[in-house]
């Protein structure tokens, strides 16, 4: 095992607690962004992967989220949360200042992601979203409630695994409380926003699972339409759920991204 060296850097409402992780000879920065309720924890087998690929694995708790302060999954604005992972990037750059920068989003943090390439694409060599939230979400249906109702995940839908589920439903840095509204008003703003903004020009890798019911792949695909660039990959995994990176064919995912970042950076 790995063990990850804990940090904080100034974020727009507060330090944020991040984690990095690394070997001998790095070659590539991953800068990671987890999804909503999570934390930067739950990336260990990942980060070890990555780092044994020539990476230096760098991965904030977003505010609120994790080990980071902050009301737990409040978001106000996303653009503040894109900051900081600009913020994030500074830092690590900082101590590796000449290796490319590969932006590795899940879920929500697609989303984020996806906006933060929007506005800082010149620093990016490469982009990969797992199960990003674009386009349409069903959630925000929920802000047609007059109470936002507690719609728990179910642990199972997020991987074949049935152990994920389980260390998922015992973690106490996830939440597992209901969506706020003022959270849900800020990601629909931000896909609109996302929509309505430049393509992607950065080389970017999509990866989804077919079986996703947290984040449809369909759904997605919509908002992928609208932006995806001229060097834009895909994977679409069959009977995979959610969380790609802890399904039960979670290397052969992790070789098609590290396959398709030593391709980008002619590794």
């Amino acid at each position: 095992m790995i063990e990850p060296t804990a940090t904080t850097v100034p974020g727009r409402h507060g330090e944020l607690a991040v984690q990095t992780w690394s070997g001998r000879a790095p070659g590539w920065i991953a800068l990671i962004a987890h999804g909503h309720g999570e934390h930067s924890g739950r990336y260990q087998w990942v980060a070890e992967q990555l780092v044994a690929a020539r990476a230096v694995v760098c991965a904030p708790d977003h505010v609120g989220h994790g080990h980071s302060p902050g009301e737990r999954v409040l978001i106000e604005d996303a653009e503040d949360f894109v900051a900081d992972l600009e913020s994030v990037r500074e830092h690590i750059t900082k101590e590796y200042p000449d290796l490319p920068v590969v932006v590795i989003g899940h879920s929500l943090g697609g989303m984020l992601a996806v906006r933060y390439a929007q506005h800082y694409q010149p620093y990016m060599a490469a982009l990969v979203l797992s199960a990003p939230v674009l386009g349409t979400w069903h959630v925000l249906d929920l802000l047609g409630c007059d109470d936002i109702p507690h719609t728990p995940i179910d642990p199972s839908s997020l991987s074949r695994d049935p152990r994920v589920g389980h260390e998922y439903a015992e973690d106490p840095l996830v939440w597992h409380g209901p969506f706020k509204r003022t959270t849900l008003l800020a990601v629909d703003s931000c896909l609109r926003a996302i929509n309505s903004g430049p393509a992607l020009r950065v080389p970017t890798l999509w990866l989804h699972g077919e079986d996703d019911e947290l984040v449809p792949e369909a759904d997605t695909r919509t908002g992928i339409n609208q932006i995806r660039g001229t060097e834009f990959h895909e994977h679409i995994y069959p009977g995979a759920r959610h969380e790609l990176f802890l399904e039960t064919n979670a290397e052969g995912v992790l070789n098609d991204v590290v396959t398709f970042v030593g391709r980008e950076l002619n590794t």
